[in-house]
């Protein structure tokens, strides 16, 4: 009997029973549409990871300082010094006290403040939209001057020019010199959006904060990174005398610390979503078994007017197969739609389709219809016709 005969007779069988047919396909579907949509968000998610960190490069060094005692702190101008050593471009230490609340008006909101210097914005490559950012200048002089975020700048003045407006931050007035462009978060996962930047020895002096805790060190180049990195834990080692007060993390470690995170979290999700597809498979098995019962005397019938035991046993597998594939392929479209629905539903979400994911899940779906299809169709296959005849 030829292949295309069986896949008639298959699909008759199915369309004989449509609401069977759905039911025990909805394993299968669930599953593979899960497992796409998943892969898809999890890609989407390293994508955004790694857009985040491509404007910084791979050459800036973020090191943080988590002792508390003065023997594992370091000041402003003890950090700066380091900028002199070879294979160092620049350097800019932050203190950061969040949710602080600012008052302009008769509004009040609370935003992260930002105390640091004027190589912090290059570093982290951000722009300014109008004004300027910190100088030199204002740090000597320990001026009263703001650079805010694009978000700050919208919720105060909305598209008024902020421009030598005063902000009360913290209770002291700061003198506005600059707005910054939209750029989203950096390094450490701080918006620069939402954000207050002042120099760093004011918001010292008016915080009272005394130590630095983060800095973002630039190497001269991607080459330099290592050879940079090994001399600042040589430097604060000997100046801590300890390992534990600090770390050192570069841009790549970063990227691949949270693509690493994010991979591990979708694979266990892929997972999850495959049992649906065994567990559909289950059910495969459950209905064809169910299907050779009802089918015994027609079986028997076929038997007795020369039917082959491979052609019995290739009918029940073929219908299986095309039950599993059908469920398979709905699922392939039903995930696709997902994938690209999702940003929608969850804009801060994005997806990044892949087509050998989507294949390859067609195709494991199609398997498990032939893997758990072959022991009914195996067992419709051995009835002897005689016995077959006789079942009521």
């Amino acid at each position: 009997m030829r292949i295309w005969e069986l896949f008639q007779m298959a699909l008759a069988t199915v369309r004989s029973n449509p609401l069977r047919t759905v039911l025990t396909m909805l394993g299968v579907i669930i599953g593979v549409s899960s497992v796409i949509t998943l892969v898809s968000i999890g890609q989407g998610t390293s994508k955004a990871i790694e857009k985040q960190y491509e404007g910084l490069g791979t050459n800036l060094l973020t090191v943080n300082l988590m002792g508390n005692g003065r023997a594992t702190q370091l000041n402003y101008d003890e950090v700066m010094q380091l900028e002199n050593t070879s294979g160092i471009s620049a350097i800019a230490p932050t203190m950061t006290r969040n949710s602080t609340s600012i008052k302009y008006d008769r509004t009040t909101e609370t935003y992260n403040v930002i105390g640091t210097n004027d190589r912090y914005l290059s570093l982290q490559k951000g722009t300014v939209a109008s004004g300027r950012f910190l100088a030199q200048a204002d740090l000597d002089f320990r001026n009263h001057v703001a650079v805010i975020g694009s978000d700050v700048a919208k919720q105060f003045f909305g598209t008024d020019d902020p421009i030598d407006e005063e902000i009360n931050v913290n209770g002291y007035m700061y003198t506005i010199i600059g707005v910054l462009k939209t750029k989203g978060s950096n390094t450490s996962g701080t918006s620069l959006d939402s954000s207050v930047f002042v120099p760093l020895p004011t918001m010292s002096r008016d915080f009272k904060l005394g130590n630095i805790r983060t800095a973002y060190v630039e190497a001269a180049s991607g080459n330099d990174v290592t050879r940079v990195q090994t001399t600042l834990e040589m430097y604060l080692f000997n100046k801590f005398k300890s390992t534990t007060g600090y770390n050192i993390l570069n841009s790549s470690e970063l990227i691949s610390a949270r693509q690493t995170a994010s991979s591990t979290l979708t694979n266990q999700l892929v997972a999850v979503a495959a049992i649906s597809l065994l567990v559909g498979g289950i059910g495969i098995m459950n209905i064809m078994l169910v299907t050779v019962s009802e089918r015994t005397r027609e079986i028997g019938i076929r038997k007795s007017i020369g039917a082959k035991r491979r052609n019995i046993l290739l009918q029940f597998l073929v219908e299986a197969t095309l039950i599993s594939g059908m469920g398979g392929l709905i699922g392939l479209i039903l995930g696709i739609g997902l994938s690209l629905a999702w940003p929608y539903i969850n804009p801060s979400q994005q997806t990044s389709l892949s087509i050998n994911i989507g294949l390859y899940a067609f195709l494991f779906s199609a398997l498990v219809g032939v893997i758990f299809g072959l022991y009914p169709a195996n067992k419709a296959s051995k009835l002897k016709p005689i016995d077959a005849l006789r079942f009521d």
